[in-house]
């Protein structure tokens, strides 16, 4: 099994017809991902990479029976495309644009509430079920199904987890790229609760970042509950110098807080396993599972 996505999943595209959105959805569906049709307002009734076009998400669910959209949407144009797919009642959403205004992302938490949508991003690489689904922009030349669940605000690390997860015959059931933006869609909780509820998930990998409280938050529901399955986490950013934003435009530390030993301090308190560097990672998790 997997969580999200998997074999089964029918994906739309918003934006399909633009040049980024054609590269990476002939590599999805190169991969076996299910494509059944994009979204362009004024080009519905065309056909773009043997796909449907439609004119609007709610045309093509109707159309395709579609239960995941991917959106490759500029960004100011992003939130309302967001918003669209929520409307629709599309089950899971992966917004991989970068760069959408604060702003419009509050608008977009708001439209959340009480939906029936997962929001996956903005600014994500995207949920990839190895073998099964890719829903993003990640590499596949290191994945292999496995009983790893991967969450992640950071698309290096990730590739890196990945090889080194597949590299100890671990594999991965599941990866998730929340983003790295500070107003986003799902974050560690939500995942979490999503692979401790999934029976062929063995352990999860966090890989987190200063900034934003999305650490906290995963170790908050972790003390409150007894965890069926170890947790390993890596946190980046433990030499990056205070009050100065590095690359993602969640990982901005004020005043001592949300900064990297903070962060894993809390973890560490609430039962997670910390990974000291990027390359001890696989080796803790599999020390955790023994």
């Amino acid at each position: 099994m997997a969580i999200l996505v998997g074999k089964d999943t029918k994906v739309i595209c918003q934006g399909m017809t633009g040049r980024t959105a054609s590269y990476h959805i002939e590599r999805a569906m190169a991969y076996g991902t299910n494509v059944v049709g994009g979204v362009r307002p004024g080009k519905g009734g065309t056909r773009h990479l043997d796909a449907p076009i439609f004119d609007s998400v709610s045309d093509a669910v109707a159309g395709t029976g579609a239960d995941a959209s991917i959106i490759f949407v500029p960004p100011p144009s992003a939130a309302e495309a967001m918003i669209e797919a929520i409307e629709a009642e599309v089950p899971v959403v992966v917004c991989v644009t970068e760069r959408v205004p604060v702003l419009d992302m509050v608008r977009v938490r708001d439209a959340l509430e009480g939906s029936k949508t997962h929001l996956v991003g903005p600014n994500s690489q995207g949920v990839l079920t190895p073998q099964a689904c890719k829903l993003g922009v990640m590499a596949t030349v290191h994945e292999r199904p496995g009983s790893i669940g991967i969450i992640s605000r950071s698309a290096t690390l990730t590739s890196e987890i990945v090889a080194q997860t597949s590299a100890a015959g671990l594999g991965q059931s599941t990866t998730v790229g929340i983003g790295g933006d500070p107003v986003h869609g799902i974050g560690f909780v939500e995942c979490l609760k999503l692979f401790m509820d999934d029976p062929e998930t063995a352990g999860v990998i966090l890989i987190g970042e200063i900034g934003g409280a999305d650490e906290e938050m995963a170790a908050g529901y972790l003390s409150s509950v007894k965890a069926p399955k170890p947790v390993v986490a890596l946190v980046a950013g433990r030499h990056a110098p205070p009050e100065r934003r590095m690359g993602h435009a969640g990982t901005l530390t004020l005043f001592g807080r949300a900064d990297a030993n903070q962060k894993i301090k809390t973890l560490r308190a609430a039962g997670v396993h910390i990974a000291p560097n990027p390359h001890d990672v696989a080796g803790a998790m599999r020390q955790s599972l023994e």
